[in-house]
């Protein structure tokens, strides 16, 4: 298959043949301490790995659980601690956006902005996403099949975006339970843009706490090394320095000190899998 073309984020090429890059960070800005030592730990992880790094953390998290759920320091406080971030690791940033009136703010701060799986077909924070002039990553929903995202990327389009990164996250089958069909990497891939594969919200049980989600954080490295295999542009994943005591995503994000061994392999397989193009069996 043809590889999606290229997308900037900032000196960070995504898609082609670019090296997998890394999108990681805590899933909600809990406070400045842990969002900046994990960004920290996280840059000189992906420097001594060449892996091309990205941070990634919630400012809000508009979907929770339980209205009691934690759900991060909000817009003003997030921003502030994201731009500390930029300044101080000097990294790329990624982060959620909700509504439609929140996108010019945030973009002044980030690089990319992420449309969360259950927006993804919200038209009208599309278009100010696509015409906000930062990269654009959709979220595949989890009620979407994979070539469904042909008309969220139209409408990106149309909004005059071709900056646009396409993201697996699983399928929802009701039951609290997500599962990955491997097929939606390179069914996305085929609309032109690079995909990235969401490595720790695909082993998320939605609700699976009563009160808040569970997930199986056994299953991250399984599937993300499938995901490196099959072929995909890079890899996102939740970490945390003591998932125990997150306050959002605690179960299924990878713990700091584990993320070095799990990106050895991933590149391994990476390795490998993106030699060549491999053109489907007919």
């Amino acid at each position: 298959m043809t590889p999606p073309k290229v997308v900037h984020v900032g000196a960070i090429p995504v898609g082609g043949h670019s090296p997998h890059i890394l999108i990681a960070g805590p899933c909600v800005i809990e406070n400045e301490s842990v969002i900046l030592k994990t960004a920290t730990a996280i840059a000189k992880i992906a420097q001594d790995l060449h892996i091309p790094y990205i941070f990634k953390a919630s400012y809000d998290k508009a979907n929770r659980t339980s209205i009691s759920s934690f759900r991060g320091l909000g817009l003003e406080a997030g921003l502030e601690i994201l731009k500390k971030v930029k300044k101080e690791v000097g990294v790329p940033i990624l982060t959620d956006i909700h509504e439609v009136q929140d996108v010019a703010q945030v973009a002044e701060v980030v690089d990319i902005l992420q449309i969360p799986a259950f927006l993804c077909r919200q038209t009208d924070l599309l278009a100010a996403a696509a015409k906000s002039g930062c990269v654009v990553n959709v979220k595949k929903g989890q009620f979407l099949s994979p070539w469904d995202m042909s008309n969220v990327v139209k409408k990106l389009e149309e909004a005059g975006s071709t900056s646009i990164c396409l993201t697996e996250r699983g399928a929802s089958f009701g039951y609290q339970n997500l599962v990955v069909d491997m097929r939606s990497l390179p069914v996305m891939r085929g609309l032109g843009y690079p995909v990235i594969f969401d490595a720790t919200h695909s082993v998320q049980l939605p609700g699976g706490g009563g009160t808040h989600s569970s997930g199986q954080r056994e299953f991250v490295a399984p599937l993300a090394r499938a995901a490196a295999a099959v072929g995909c542009d890079g890899f996102f994943m939740e970490v945390h320095p003591n998932p125990e005591e997150a306050l959002s995503d605690g179960p299924n994000m990878v713990r700091l000190h584990e993320l070095r061994g799990l990106l050895v392999q991933l590149q391994a397989i990476g390795e490998v899998s993106r030699k060549g193009d491999f053109p489907p069996l007919t």
